[in-house]
């Protein structure tokens, strides 16, 4: 006899029970157990237009008929969604499906009504309708005309919901993005774990829990949490081989780096993913004024211009999405043919999910992720004020990430092995790290040292509380376990860390450690590991080998360009003539370093000229003139190729700082408390004053000078400016004298000085 997984058993203290509604669902049941393979292909044609199923897609569908608990564990791309909709369609009653997001709901119910031809067999029940369309979903149901209805957990719990669907015959549940149930998950919902006990009160039938990420622990919470022990559960492989993993520098550079990626992918469809809703406007914005067709996606705008926004990259009216996570789940765009990361990932989980949605055709799809270490602590100091828990699985989940980020180990055999799959192919041929150049280095001894230390903190620490003993980091940890007193400490301190980090990801892999996940990552010796104590054999660590011809010629590409020292000289004539017509030192018109980068960049506009070092709005429009008219004639007749021509165009970011510290000076703030406020040395406010002033802003220091300066210090400062040939701080303090100046006095002068005169 068919299990009959949750369903009301029929016995009770060896009476039977009379209950129709028992009978009529085995006898429904019964009926869908003996649907034919040929009977189900010929449903997938005519609901969907498929002639085959994919992968398991068939046996996981039989199990749902057959009203047995069930867990689906398949990638992206792999149709999860027809696992739960053709049955829907087959069975009696109607099937509740619990999803996260409104978009996604709207995006599968306006799918479904695709497929059908009754405009009510899909419906939704969230926060966007209103009353009268919520009555009028209700009446499909009602009327068996629905066989899907989609409810986030939120909504599910309402009272008014439950006792509504109290009265209507459920053939089963289906909870969709299933991984928001574990706080190991990437996307943890509190919302999530209340779904068991709101299915107890409405009534118990089948369920079957989706995913298309869930490391083994995540796996055995989302189970333990609905009640689904004994679900038959249904693994596809991790391994996407048409997706090609790359990890990048991220470096102050990183918008030009993206911008010619993305121009040498021109026609192609791409998302690129941010963390941060500011850095994604931001970022949209350098891809449009460099002529790339983009638009920015993120919770906070409003559902009309998300919705145009989805409904526009689907369309490909524009290339590129800039999004944050808030962008992609359930999203059926097959041709997606790069996902960027403009930063890393919070987790493993979210970075396989967010990649997995290129190429999902079978197509090309490149998953390209920008790396900086600083990325990771701005990520772990946004835990602050999180439980003790919550911040230990952060870490753990953020070191593995960088685990992942750092390694030069094939980047799809430790995201699978992260996953729980093995793959045993020593080179995948689609990930940087397998096109790389490495050598293997002998790492025996290092991870005997490894494996002892572990063992002696009792297998109670986590990978980077072992490498920093090994290295010799007196962290306050370390210190505090009084680790420093171990004879390993320091045995290593020879070696990089992250060769010391390497040997370990090593040693999970060929499984000589495992992680207790439960303590948040501790590092636990597997019988290999400790055979391996007793006995080394060679273990080997592949390092990265640099071409170092390639280094130099990439450090000589680096620097910067010579100034045209014919420019040069003509635009220092300009300056001299101007400075004599207005009667100021010709540093104040413009500094040397302005006119050397004139004289290499070559701009031609006023607002090319404002993006010079020194040249604000102000004394552009001051001087500027003169300078574009020579610089202009002098290109056209010389036939000059500007790097302006071939420059990644960027935007203007919002100094808030420069902003207060203005707006501070008007009121009056004495100075040395606005540097402290900000978190700043006096010197470091002198710094930002003096960038303020010579880019051509105007401000009044005159109220801290008299404090701090008698009048004829102040008065003998300045004319010495008056006459000199350059403002050079150094210069002036050898001609005012270093023992009778202080030289942040002297500076402060020099910007009333350049107010005065130049701005």
């Amino acid at each position: 006899m068919a299990n009959l997984g949750n369903s009301p058993l029929p016995f009770a203290f060896g009476k039977k029970i009379h209950n129709k509604k028992y009978k009529r669902r085995k006898s429904q049941l019964q009926k869908t157990m003996n649907i034919t393979h040929e009977e189900l292909v010929e449903a997938l044609q005519k609901y969907f237009g498929f002639d085959t199923f994919k992968g398991n897609q068939e046996a996981i569908i039989r199990n749902v008929m057959e009203g047995k608990d069930t867990f689906v564990l398949m990638p992206t791309g792999g149709g999860k969604s027809l696992c739960y909709q053709l049955p829907s369609l087959i069975m009696d009653g109607v099937a509740i499906v619990i999803s996260p997001l409104i978009a996604l709901m709207k995006n599968q119910v306006d799918a479904m009504r695709n497929y059908s031809e009754e405009e009510g067999v899909a419906h939704f029940i969230n926060s966007s309708l209103s009353r009268g369309e919520i009555n009028a979903v209700k009446d499909d149901v009602l009327a068996g005309k629905t066989k899907l209805l989609y409810l986030a957990p939120e909504s599910l719990q309402k009272t008014e919901n439950v006792d509504f669907l109290k009265g209507v015959k459920i053939s089963f549940y289906a909870v969709d993005e299933a991984h928001c149930i574990s706080e190991w998950g990437h996307d943890f919902r509190p919302e999530y774990s209340q779904i068991r006990s709101m299915v107890q009160r409405i009534g118990k039938a089948p369920i079957i829990a989706l995913t298309a990420t869930a490391t083994p622990k995540v796996q055995k919470d989302i189970q333990k949490n609905l009640g689904m022990p004994d679900a038959t559960v249904f693994k596809s492989s991790f391994n996407r081989s048409n997706l090609y993993y790359e990890v990048r520098p991220k470096t102050e550079d990183v918008d030009k780096d993206l911008v010619r990626y993305i121009r040498s992918m021109e026609g192609k469809s791409g998302i690129v993913y941010c963390l941060a809703r500011k850095e994604v406007e931001d970022l949209a914005q350098v891809l449009q004024v460099n002529g790339i067709s983009a638009r920015a996606y993120h919770a906070g705008m409003d559902a009309a211009t998300r919705s145009a926004t989805q409904d526009a990259f689907l369309m490909e009216e524009i290339q590129v999405i800039v999004a944050t996570i808030a962008f992609g789940m359930g999203i059926d765009k097959p041709d997606v043919r790069f996902v960027v990361h403009y930063d890393i990932p919070k987790s493993l989980e979210g970075y396989y999910q967010e990649t997995g949605r290129a190429g999902r055709d079978g197509g090309e799809g490149q998953c390209i992720c920008f790396y900086s270490p600083d990325d990771i602590e701005r990520l772990r100091r946004f835990q602050q004020g999180k439980t003790p828990k919550e911040i230990g699985i952060g870490n753990q989940l953020l070191f593995e990430t960088q685990s992942y980020a750092e390694s030069t180990i094939c980047r799809r055999k430790l995201l699978l092995h992260y996953f729980g799959e093995e793959y045993n192919e020593d080179n995948c041929g689609n990930c940087d790290n397998c096109r790389k150049t490495y050598r293997q280095i002998d790492a025996s001894e290092l991870l005997q040292l490894a494996l002892e230390t572990i063992q002696q903190v009792n297998e109670k620490q986590k990978a980077e509380h072992i490498v920093d003993i090994l290295h010799g980091n007196k962290t306050a940890e370390v210190m505090s376990y009084h680790h420093d007193e171990l004879e390993n400490f320091g045995a290593a301190s020879d070696e990089e860390e992250s060769t010391l980090h390497a040997i370990l990801r090593q040693a999970l892999l060929v499984g000589m450690l495992k992680k207790d996940v439960d303590s948040y990552g501790d590092l636990k010796l597997t019988s290999d590991g400790k055979k391996f104590i007793r006995k080394p054999t060679k273990f080997e660590v592949p390092i990265e080998v640099h071409d170092e011809e390639e280094e130099v010629m990439e450090g000589a590409g680096a620097t910067c360009a010579a100034a045209d020292e014919v420019l040069f000289s003509i635009l220092k004539d300009i300056r001299r003539k101007l400075a004599k017509k207005c009667d100021v030192p010709p540093f104040v018109i413009f500094q040397d370093p302005s006119l050397e980068a004139m004289a290499t960049t070559y701009p031609i506009t006023m607002e090319e000229l404002m993006t010079i070092p020194g040249v604000g709005v102000a004394k552009a429009k001051r001087y500027g003139e003169e300078f574009l008219r020579v610089i202009k004639e002098y290109v056209e007749e010389n036939e000059i190729i500007r790097p302006e021509d071939l420059r990644i165009r960027t935007v203007a970011k919002r100094s808030t700082r420069k902003k207060q510290i203005i707006q501070a000076i008007d009121r009056r703030v004495d100075l040395d408390d606005l540097a402290e406020s900000n978190g700043m040395s006096m010197e470091e406010m002198l710094d930002e004053l003096e960038a303020i002033v010579f880019s051509g802003t105007k401000i009044d220091i005159n109220y801290f000078i008299q404090e701090v300066l008698d009048p004829d210090e102040e008065q003998e400062i300045y004319d010495y400016f008056k006459e000199a040939e350059s403002d050079n701080i150094k210069k002036a303090m050898e001609e005012l004298g270093e023992d009778y100046y202080d030289e942040m006095h002297v500076r402060l002068v020099r910007i009333k000085f350049h107010c005065d005169l130049g701005n």
